[in-house]
């Protein structure tokens, strides 16, 4: 089951979008939860200048099945021009758990 469960992150510039976009993911059952981490400094470099901005990450747990869709809802609902989205697979974990992201990305 370990194989289907993934870890998708994005962040943003402001506390209150990323509480928006954490709530909209799951609501809709794209991810069965999502995790805001506190606020970081994040240097990179954007449009030829290294720039510095304080950001939030948001971590959703969801499905290969839900990636998709998930992927362009957090596309469309960003404010961010180029967002940031990666991806991580879950290689182990409680199978009550896994069991429980399957459960609440299904689609009612």
């Amino acid at each position: 089951m370990s194989s289907e469960i993934l870890i998708a992150q994005t962040t943003i510039d402001d506390d209150e979008q990323a509480k928006t976009l954490a709530r909209g993911a799951v609501e809709a059952r794209l991810a069965a939860c999502a995790h805001i981490d506190q606020p970081f400094t994040a240097i990179y470099r954007w449009q030829g200048a290294i720039e510095t901005a304080q950001e939030w990450r948001i971590s959703y747990k969801t499905t290969a099945d839900r990636l998709p869709e998930l992927a362009a809802w957090v596309a469309e609902t960003h404010t961010y021009d180029v967002p940031e989205w990666i991806t991580l697979p879950v290689t182990g974990g409680s199978d009550e758990y896994l069991r429980w992201v399957v459960e609440e990305t299904s689609v009612q």
